[in-house]
């Protein structure tokens, strides 16, 4: 859990720093990385969630 969360939190600030370039720079390059690590986002929030509902079955 404690690797799912560390990744998340990579993931978000990699999001983070490509959404700024694109919004404040025009950047088109940082908008194509951040809808990617959005997609990558998404999925590790899927798999959060299962590992979350797994834990508190325990």
């Amino acid at each position: 859990m404690k690797e799912l969360l560390a990744n998340l939190n990579q993931l978000i600030t990699e999001f983070t720093k490509d959404a700024t370039a694109q919004a404040e720079n025009g950047n088109k390059a940082a908008g194509t990385r951040a809808r990617k690590a959005s997609l990558a986002i998404e999925k590790s929030l899927k798999e959060f969630r299962k590992v979350s509902i797994e834990d508190s079955k325990k």
